[in-house]
């Protein structure tokens, strides 16, 4: 494979080019997936595109097993230098073009060696706002599919270039957005209302006197507070604000959302006014499966040596990658993690990552998608 993947390096380089200079937000990825159908219309292979929403997904191959492998597509919308664009921080672009790499590899392998099987490629939208993986579990794009390789580049200080973990630990993360729904009052006047911004204040102090197992990471935190306008002399009655939520397992992350609604509705209660609260993105933590790491290990063994097989990456973000396991627990996945000089972090407007991390990705992906299809049992 490696001789394939040498070959098809400035075609993978091109691609990269392009789909880091052309980035599009969460459900905006139309001329992504264009592009991506575009590489493959006149292959060897099964196109499926969508009519009410970007992404698509592509089959190589017949039968069973039915392997996949998913790339997220979407940009975050951030100010980059001072303007406010769609951009590729999270490595996007990076995971398009090893999937799309690994695509063409398995399309030249499969000229040379017969195999059983079925390689799916997904190209999913809408990663960032913890919607993709699910509404394409709704298309039922992984009913059939018996395992799933995802993957993510790794910040530096979490894993060194040309290092690989078979698998990532993401945790659980929600969003909430809550309003309060009082009336203003007049500045001299605050005995006729209730200061929603004294409300915020006491229910950052509650949520911060929250106490779980503290073996297990979490952290619930106020992320947005707005209240009030132009006019100093007018305490203001009402407000919207955002809590971020996350925890290490799907469990803790309920006993969290539960005492955070229970202290929305005590405030409320206490002080007579409505406040709202509704879950506005969710993501799942990882559930991950012994025999998708044990293919995954043993794919980055054979291609960067043992002693750059790193243990599984546990990290407190997010993706919802994890949602296709938890709706489809018949599905083995893991995620491979990157070790690619990622620098200063991920979602920093100016990222940056070692682009010579690709090749050697997209032939550790090849490699697991085809030694799981070579030793699957059924």
């Amino acid at each position: 494979m490696k001789a394939i993947i040498e070959k098809l390096t400035p075609k993978i380089q091109q691609v990269f080019t392009y789909l880091h200079e052309h980035p599009e937000i969460s459900w905006q990825e139309d001329e992504t997936t264009t592009y991506i159908h575009d590489l493959f219309a006149r292959e060897n292979c099964k196109v499926t595109t969508f009519s009410n929403s970007p992404g698509l997904i592509i089959d190589i191959g017949s039968g069973k097993p039915i392997i996949g492998i998913r790339a997220d597509m979407d940009a975050l919308w951030q100010e980059v230098d001072g303007t406010l664009q769609a951009n590729h921080s999270c490595g996007h672009d990076a995971h398009m073009s090893i999937a799309i790499g690994t695509l063409w590899t398995m399309l030249e392998k499969m000229k040379r060696d017969e195999l059983q099987g079925t390689f799916r490629f997904i190209f999913q939208p809408a990663e960032e706002v913890g919607a993709g993986a699910l509404s394409f579990v709704e298309k039922g794009i992984v009913d059939d599919v018996d395992f799933l390789y995802g993957m993510h580049v790794r910040p530096k200080e979490e894993l060194g270039f040309g290092h690989y973990a078979p698998a990532i630990q993401h945790g659980a993360a929600k969003f909430i957005d809550g309003e309060i729904r009082g009336e203003d009052a007049h500045g001299a006047r605050p005995h006729l209302n209730v200061n929603a911004i004294e409300i915020g204040t006491a229910l950052v102090s509650h949520i911060n006197q929250i106490h779980l197992n503290p073996m297990i990471p979490y952290s619930v935190k106020m992320t947005t507070f707005h209240a009030g306008g132009k006019n100093t002399n007018i305490i203001p009655g009402k407000a919207t604000f955002s809590i971020d939520v996350r925890a290490q397992t799907n469990e803790v992350m309920e006993d969290l959302t539960e005492k955070v609604y229970a202290i929305a509705d005590m405030l409320s209660i206490h002080h007579h006014v409505p406040i709202s609260l509704k879950t506005s993105t969710e993501i799942a933590a990882a559930v991950l499966n012994d025999e998708a790491i044990h293919y995954m290990e043993t794919a980055i063994a054979q291609t960067v040596g043992k002693e750059k097989l790193k243990k599984t990456i546990t990290t407190s973000g997010g993706d919802d990658f994890h949602f296709y396991t938890i709706k489809r627990p018949h599905v083995k996945a893991t995620m491979l993690a990157i070790g690619c000089d990622l620098q200063p972090g991920l979602h920093h407007p100016n990222m940056t990552f070692n682009y010579e991390a690709i090749p050697t990705t997209i032939e550790i992906m090849s490699k697991v998608l085809w030694n799981t299809a070579s030793n699957y049992k059924g």
